[in-house]
């Protein structure tokens, strides 16, 4: 019955043939947690941590992610929402459609076009380098954002299949690498390995969670597709522990093997560049496949449209992507898109607090309310503060380096801010729902 009104309210729905099983979304978890960037953060953990350190730091890390992902994925598999239309419940229907719409569609193009272009670029590159057959750049980027963009279009199915073909492929190539590069010899600097420039455990952590924390606040919009509660921890689960803890140590590995992280240049060097232009294509596309979807699924709320347009402002989504990497100019708002990127987790300490504690976790007490509903938008704008604040994010701004004060983990701080501030504002105006 609760679903049931949220489709009329919302005009977003999962059908019961449209459900699926845990282990189709713990697929794609998995294709979205081996990537470049994912190997590249196990690289600078890898450098500043112990190998036995660097494990326990990602399985801590992950683990924190992995409860922020049950919470939020359970909540949408209840609801049949898609996250931008289930921050309604906390920040009123104006401020999930206008504020966190347009956040979410902004870093997720973004973010679609710099993969799209990173892509492009090694392309050409592997391509030149292996053929001397010289390929644009922006041809390339084009090419593979409108390939990636395709498969974005059928929605969850697209992903699904995607993710059938390329995660065993991506395991293998993972496994091939490690192989390889233990046999080359260079696995003996591993033997009582002690980084040079050491880091915190907590420090570690904090890669960790930063790496996947924004994937954990759009977990909704994969896992409402799941069947029940219990499939969404499951697949949330066993889609990013043991993957995220195999990429990160891999890179970490590499790096500290190698001096690169990179799997596509270490497979190069190895005399297999085929096999690296394979895995960087994969881990690219699986990974970015989601950003266009999830783009999409903003995009068509800040657009005041459903379910059955989604499709379209997918399409619209990635192509706007694809011509900003074309054009060369999203390299020049990374530092803004790394900035929306910090304020996003705090969207989900308000939403849990709204849903699973002042709601109880029940789907007859969740409320999309009218407007812009202040306790939610007020808790949301100090979170984010605060993550920014202890995340170091106005270190980089002379202006503002005085509000710089790095504590623990930024993200975390500023969802158990958001989600104390919500609770105590909730409790001191009352709870305001529409009749």
């Amino acid at each position: 019955m609760g679903r049931e009104i949220m489709k009329q309210t919302t005009g977003f729905k999962i059908q019961a043939e449209d459900r699926q099983s845990w282990g189709a979304i713990t697929m794609v978890w998995i294709g979205a947690m081996i990537c470049v960037p994912a190997l590249m953060i196990g690289g600078m953990i890898g450098a500043g941590l112990s190998l036995e350190s660097a494990a326990i730091a990602i399985i801590i890390g992950y683990a924190l992610i992995c409860i922020l992902m049950s919470f939020m994925g359970m909540h949408a598999c209840d609801t049949g929402l898609p996250t931008a239309v289930m921050a309604g419940g906390a920040l009123g229907e104006m401020g999930a459609k206008y504020i966190i719409s347009t956040i979410l569609t902004i870093s997720c193009v973004g973010w679609f076009g710099i993969q799209a272009a990173v892509c492009g670029s090694s392309f050409s590159s592997m391509v030149e380098g292996m053929s001397g057959f010289s390929i644009p750049v922006w041809l390339s980027s084009v090419v593979w954002g409108i390939v990636m963009l395709l498969t974005a279009c059928f929605r969850f199915s697209g992903l699904k299949w995607l993710n059938k073909i390329a995660v065993p492929l991506l395991g293998i190539v993972l496994i091939y690498a490690l192989i390889t590069n233990l046999l080359s010899g260079n696995g003996a600097v591993l033997v009582g390995y002690q980084p040079a420039a050491p880091m915190s455990l907590v420090n570690g952590i904090s890669l960790t969670v930063g790496s996947f924390v924004v994937a954990a606040a759009i977990s909704g919009d994969y896992c409402r597709f799941a069947k029940n509660r219990k499939d969404v921890v499951k697949s949330s689960v066993l889609g990013v522990l043991p993957a995220g803890l195999i990429v990160l140590m891999l890179g970490g590995i590499l790096a500290i093997c190698t001096g690169s992280y990179d799997i596509s240049v270490f497979l190069s060097t190895a005399g297999l560049p085929l096999l690296g232009l394979l895995a960087l294509i994969l881990a690219t596309w699986t990974t970015n496949v989601s950003n266009a979807y999830s783009g999409g699924l903003a995009l068509s709320v800040l657009l005041g449209q459903d379910e059955k347009k989604s499709q379209i402002t997918t399409a619209i989504s990635g192509v706007i992507g694809t011509v900003l990497a074309a054009v060369g100019i999203l390299n020049a708002i990374q530092g803004f898109l790394s900035l929306l990127s910090a304020i996003v987790p705090a969207l989900m300490g308000v939403m849990i607090a709204d849903y699973w504690l002042i709601g109880k976790g029940k789907i007859e007490n969740f409320k999309i309310r009218k407007g812009f509903y202040a306790p939610g938008m007020i808790a949301f704008v100090i979170g984010a503060l605060i993550a920014c604040m202890t995340g170091g994010t106005f270190a980089t701004i002379p202006a503002l380096s005085f509000l710089n004060i790095p504590f623990f983990i930024s993200s975390i701080n500023g969802i158990v801010a958001a989600l104390v501030v919500y609770i105590l504002l909730t409790k001191a105006f009352g709870r305001q729902d529409n009749p």
